[in-house]
């Protein structure tokens, strides 16, 4: 079920349980601000979930209240990322969904890595 941006943080998210570390994660990496793991249900050969470790519901709300610092880190962990798995020759695809017409599912920020195959169109027409 989507879920609606412009509610409050849910603190009982499937991501806010991984971070506390009530839920177990394929950690790729983790710096002070941002924890990176394997989708559990992965949508090509390589699916990488990259959460900031603030309560952010969207990329909208981190990007108004997120520090330079949390901000920072989450761009430059993508980047590292792609760079040690070995994505950037090939390429790779960034998704962030927001809001309920994208069809984000759970309530906290997160990007998507994907590669690993041909991805096909941007969007389904």
């Amino acid at each position: 079920m989507p879920i609606d941006p412009t509610r409050p943080y849910d603190e009982n998210n499937i991501f806010a349980r991984i971070l506390r570390g009530e839920l177990p994660c394929s950690k790729v990496y983790e710096d002070e601000h941002v924890l990176a793991f394997n989708d559990i249900n992965p949508l090509s050969p390589t699916h990488i979930l990259v959460i900031p470790k603030g309560a952010y519901v969207s990329w909208d709300d981190f990007s108004e209240c997120g520090s330079a610092e949390e901000i920072a880190a989450l761009v430059r962990a993508v980047g590292k990322i792609a760079r040690e798995a070995g994505l950037v020759e090939r390429g790779y695809r960034l998704l962030a969904n927001v809001g309920l017409e994208s069809g984000q599912e759970v309530p906290h920020l997160h990007v998507h890595i994907f590669a690993g195959k041909p991805l096909g169109p941007m969007l389904a027409r």
